[in-house]
């Protein structure tokens, strides 16, 4: 698994984050988060597909530069074993502090591949 691999699972983890952002528009308030099953669902599924193009992308180059690459599997397990006890706050906090610096980094790592 080389190159091309690796593209696809930056991809997908980019395409995650948009529709995230999508999904929450530009107002993001906690509030109509927290209330609204159905976006919580959506959110959490995308955190799914982000942890686990993270895990591929790690089991193919442990070094990738993706900080805090480890948590954002740990994340994905948690959210799919432990889904009766995510806790809508630490998601919030996933959304607002670490994806903006995750799509930073997937963003940086495919325009170095298309350089290549």
């Amino acid at each position: 698994m080389g190159h091309r691999s690796i593209q696809k699972y930056l991809y997908d983890i980019q395409q995650s984050i948009l529709s995230i952002e999508e999904y929450l528009g530009e107002k993001r308030d906690f509030i109509a988060y927290e209330q609204n099953k159905l976006l919580r669902r959506a959110v959490e599924r995308e955190l799914e597909i982000i942890g686990e193009a993270t895990k591929h992308l790690l089991d193919i180059d442990p070094v990738i530069q993706i900080e805090n690459g480890r948590r954002i599997v740990d994340l994905r397990n948690f959210v799919i074993h432990g889904y009766d006890k995510v806790d809508n706050a630490i998601i919030w906090g996933v959304i607002s502090k670490d994806l903006p610096k995750l799509k930073q980094q997937v963003d940086y790592l495919l325009g170095q591949m298309t350089i290549l």
